[in-house]
């Protein structure tokens, strides 16, 4: 049997044309909606929306092109655009009855996140970024040999073909080896979860790779739009990170705080798996981003 968040329903949700989302929903309350990141899917929220459940409407999706949600063929740049999966989470929200929602991403559902916040400031009430910095100022941090740590963005940042056809050859090995390499605390990814991430990944290379593919092009473009126009956040931003700068020399407060007036960054001290690493401090934080400006 495949693992769910316990307390959860599932459904479907058509989110535009040819693409529905998997998600799980629970609780009551004010809505927030929490994003996975790579290389997972929604299960590595299960214990902070359990927790949140318990005062607030949870709904926790897979993103387009991961876990059981669809997964479009690449089309063009548009197709796993940070612009196209926002709108995803947005329209979501809406048919589950919420057009105004706290948003929390962790890795690459951070980049959805940032980018709803930025497009669509009517819908996302707070925000909040687990362990990333925004495209931009990623890739501007990654220089030199300490730029190794961030191969597989070099990898799947090439044309169609060679990415896709080397990863499949060994999807098991590829996602786990993030797995195993980013997390402090092994024993919080069970094996019955590490391999349902194992096995949504293998059925998922074309759409990872488009996805992380639009973080090199087009990602990057609408980002350079919207700081030249000088948007900045307006709802307030809590970012949990771990102490990337030490390694990679940048300052990320000062980093994020180019883009948010309302600003709460916190460097952690467990690794890239917070949310199943140290549930209780990630489900404790948004609780508080919640209260501000309430």
């Amino acid at each position: 049997m495949k693992p769910t968040i316990a307390g959860f329903e599932y459904q479907r949700v058509s989110v535009a044309e040819d693409v529905s989302l998997h998600v799980a929903v629970g609780g009551t309350g004010t809505p927030v909606v929490l994003l996975h990141g790579f290389p997972q899917t929604h299960l590595m929220w299960r214990e902070v929306a359990a927790d949140l459940a318990a005062d607030h409407t949870v709904i926790c999706p897979d993103l387009r092109g991961y876990g059981d949600s669809d997964k479009p063929r690449e089309g063009g740049p548009h197709t796993y655009a940070k612009r196209t999966m926002a709108d995803d989470v947005v329209t979501l929200a809406r048919r589950l009855g919420h057009p105004r929602f706290a948003l929390a991403g962790h890795d690459r559902g951070a980049l959805v996140a940032f980018r709803a916040g930025l497009d669509h400031p009517e819908a996302v009430s707070h925000l909040a970024c687990l362990d990333i910095l925004p495209t931009l100022d990623m890739w501007d941090a990654l220089h030199g040999t300490s730029a190794a740590v961030a191969f597989h963005l070099y990898l799947m940042a090439q044309p169609p073909g060679l990415a896709e056809q080397m990863i499949a050859a060994s999807a098991d090995a590829f996602f786990g080896y993030f797995l195993d390499v980013w997390a402090n605390r092994p024993d919080a990814i069970p094996p019955q979860v590490r391999a349902e991430y194992l096995r949504a990944c293998r059925e998922a290379v074309p759409s990872i790779v488009a996805d992380y593919r639009a973080s090199a092009g087009i990602d990057v473009e609408h980002d350079e739009a919207d700081r030249a126009a000088g948007n900045r956040f307006g709802m307030p931003v809590t970012v949990l990170q771990q102490d990337w700068g030490a390694a990679l020399g940048y300052e990320a407060t000062a980093l994020w705080g180019a883009w948010a007036d309302d600003l709460r960054h916190t460097t952690v001290s467990c690794g890239h798996f917070m949310a199943e690493e140290a549930p209780a401090d990630v489900a404790k934080a948004l609780r508080e981003l919640m209260l501000r400006g309430a």
